[in-house]
């Protein structure tokens, strides 16, 4: 099979060939987009699941849904202990760009962006230099007495409405996109979820589309109780078969190639429906094939390229962050679970690893803030990252 031709695309958030399985979500967001142009109330979206679901490579589907239906939209990346202002004004700046080119009142344009700009501003500590002051790549002088009192959700509400009402002008709306969202801090969570319900009450046109692991409602929650009404969640998880099917069939008969029915049931066991995994196999059977249709046979000779390309790529870089003390604890974790995608209970690990639960608390701690595993419930912890179970007792780490 020739490889220049091969289509599956296996990458951090990069769009696969075929975008199967997330029908569901991408018909409800266009309701979305309908409904708050034209002034009806529709609540902002959160997608959860695990590592290699597919959840950034959903936000970039809907960004360019938004962009296409004319709103601005931005899109950025939380990181641990990072403050959201500058993220957020870069994500806001493009979005405004996107409605400037419709909106035929270059001085309101112009107001906003100093608003903007002010905002972006106040990522400054009080009294620091001139020099140490970020300045936002924005052409036009800072508008103070709106959304740079210093208190981001004050400051949150009163730009929202800003851009909103721009959008607005021109009968459109404004999409924020957010990736990573469990990792903002506590404080701009909370100044997150109070703009958005500030703004869904007047029913102005600005939705936010979070993306998150699985505990990104309880993180929510615990900042402001009407999260759970503010938001509509949508769980996004492995493909069932007839989807993980499309999603190698459709690339490769475009490509005038096809997998016969044992390749699929190999491919769909390796895998597990799991979207990234589906690429990565995917590709690796490709390359090993001599011809069409690839076979069983092809599956089994590409699965350790597959696995090794997963276990460097995928698994160890991740694995390569834990420090010791926090390696034993994923392991036991494996040992438990015998592999499986399951939670365990924190008990049951200090159990099994001989140790009081205490002496385990900060190698825990220090996991679920690197985000290679996540509390399921309270008493309970898994893996962030599927088949990760197994990748540790296959290779021994």
């Amino acid at each position: 099979m020739d490889p220049v031709r091969n289509p599956f695309a296996p990458g951090a958030g990069q769009r696969p060939p075929e975008l199967a399985g997330r029908d569901r979500e991408v018909d409800a967001f266009e309701i979305v987009l309908e409904r708050v142009a034209r002034g009806r109330p529709e609540r902002s979206l959160v997608l959860t699941g695990l590592r290699g679901v597919g959840k950034t490579v959903l936000l970039g589907e809907l960004r360019s849904m938004a962009i296409r239906a004319g709103w601005g939209a931005g899109k950025i990346e939380a990181r641990p202990d990072a403050e959201l202002r500058r993220p957020l004004s870069a994500a806001l700046h493009r979005a405004i760009r996107d409605l400037a080119v419709r909106h035929d009142d270059g001085e309101r344009v112009d107001e906003v962006l100093g608003i903007l700009k002010a905002f972006a501003q106040r990522s400054a500590a009080e009294g620091a230099k001139l020099r140490e002051r970020w300045q936002p790549g924005i052409d036009v002088a800072a508008r103070s007495g709106r959304a740079d009192s210093g208190d981001i959700e004050i400051d949150l509400v009163e730009l929202f409405t800003e851009v909103a009402g721009l959008a607005a002008d021109v009968g459109t709306g404004v999409a924020i996109l957010i990736d990573e969202m469990q990792d903002l801090r506590p404080d701009d969570i909370s100044a997150l979820c109070a703009a958005c319900h500030e703004l869904s009450q007047s029913r102005a046109p600005l939705v936010v589309v979070g993306a998150g692991l699985p505990h990104l409602p309880a993180v929510l929650s615990a900042s402001k109780s009407y999260s759970e009404r503010l938001f509509r969640y949508s769980r996004i998880g492995q493909l069932d078969r007839k989807d993980a099917d499309f999603a190698l069939l459709a690339p490769a008969e475009r490509e005038d190639a096809t997998f016969d029915a044992d390749a699929l049931d190999a491919l769909f066991d390796a895998s597990g429906g799991y979207p990234y995994f589906v690429q990565a196999y995917g590709k690796a059977a490709w390359d090993a094939a001599v011809r069409s249709p690839i076979t069983a046979a092809d599956v089994k000779m590409a699965a350790p390229e597959a696995e090794a390309e997963l276990a460097v790529g995928f698994f160890g870089s991740r694995y390569e962050r834990a420090t010791p003390a926090e390696r034993e604890y994923l392991r036991g974790m494996a040992e438990l679970t015998e592999g499986r995608d399951e939670p365990v209970n924190t008990s049951s690990v200090a159990d099994h690893l001989q140790r009081r639960a205490s002496s385990l608390s900060p190698a825990r701690d220090s996991l679920l803030k690197k985000g290679l595993v996540f509390s399921a419930q309270r008493g309970q912890i898994a893996f962030t990252v599927p088949h990760f179970g197994r990748y540790l007792l296959a290779n021994g780490a």
